[in-house]
């Protein structure tokens, strides 16, 4: 795969939603009982599937049936520094906007704290939320369900993609997703988050709309005729659940790989090795390990996670 693939579709102008409840946040009301279901796309500046999904509901004009529906393009100063030479560069401005929701009660002292700070009301009124995200590499779409039967339950229930990665966030940070009642077994709120696939495959975006389709028709803020035409796939003939029991960080950002993965790879052997950082191995705990998300071609800094490990349950 080349270091930047190619861009498979057009951007959104994405500032004729500027104004909403807060900037480019919108809440549609049903005016009926129901519950509060969000969809947040942009949460990384460069993952833009999810962006053409929200732009797509709020240009198609849906409402909710019942309940509340919120749309937000989160990092949205992030997706406006855009520049197709250095594709990657606008993930962010300061910081990874999905690490900070652990410490929204310190100083906002960031591009993405600021910003989160305006989200938080809207994701705290959240019963129901959906992040849309994409991957660096290309890979496999997953869905990312955090690491509570409610989350494995709701991907299922979702019925796509195929692999649902039951993982407990990263040491960097806490996600949005994790975020308070998101991230508490007593709590009926649930949320999930979906990789589509690469940034800028067209692919991404057929997948973002259709997981969006299903998230929305399943929690009943929508029927399926609300929504605009053919964004639902045909449903996989199973789902299989991968259970994260490692994530590797790189010390010092010297991690290299043994050989390029693709991600969801199934390593037969314990004992296989993975890559060395700082030239120490870094090896398979156990057979049949899959390789989620590994960092096969990005830039590496100190404690970036490069490859989390996960068993098939």
């Amino acid at each position: 795969m080349p270091d930047t693939p190619p861009i498979e579709f057009a951007f959104p102008d994405l500032r004729k939603w500027e104004k909403g409840a807060a900037p480019y946040i919108h809440v549609l009301e049903s005016g009926k009982p129901g519950p509060t279901v969000m969809v947040a796309s942009l949460t990384h500046g460069n993952e833009v599937s999810g962006a053409i999904v929200v732009d797509a509901l709020l240009g198609a004009q849906v409402k909710p049936r019942k309940g509340t529906l919120i749309l937000s393009f989160n990092n949205i100063e992030a997706y406006h520094s855009f520049d197709p030479r250095t594709p990657f560069k606008s993930r962010l401005v300061d910081e990874d906007f999905n690490r900070v929701w652990g410490r929204l009660d310190q100083p906002a002292t960031t591009v993405e704290t600021r910003r989160a700070q305006v989200l938080k009301p809207f994701v705290e009124r959240a019963d129901l939320l959906l992040d849309l995200h994409s991957m660096h590499d290309d890979c496999v779409p997953l869905m990312l369900s955090g690491p509570l039967d409610k989350g494995v339950a709701f991907a299922k229930a979702i019925g796509t993609p195929v692999d649902i990665v039951r993982d407990a966030g990263h040491a960097a940070g806490m996600r949005m997703r994790d975020y308070g009642g998101f991230g508490d077994p007593e709590s009926p709120k649930n949320a999930l988050l979906i990789e589509t696939g690469q940034h800028w495959r067209a692919s991404s975006v057929v997948v973002a709309k259709d997981v969006t389709a299903r998230f929305l028709v399943e929690t009943g803020v929508v029927e399926e005729s609300d929504l605009p035409a053919g964004w639902r796939q045909p449903t996989p003939a199973t789902q299989r659940v991968v259970e994260v029991t490692h994530a590797i960080a790189t010390k010092r950002g010297n991690f290299t790989a043994a050989q390029r993965f693709q991600g969801q790879d199934v390593i037969a052997k314990a004992g296989t090795v993975l890559g060395h950082d700082d030239d120490e191995p870094v090896t398979t705990p156990y057979d049949d390990c899959v390789l989620v998300m590994p960092s096969s071609s990005r830039p590496l800094r100190p404690g970036v996670t490069v490859v989390r490990l996960g068993r098939l349950t």
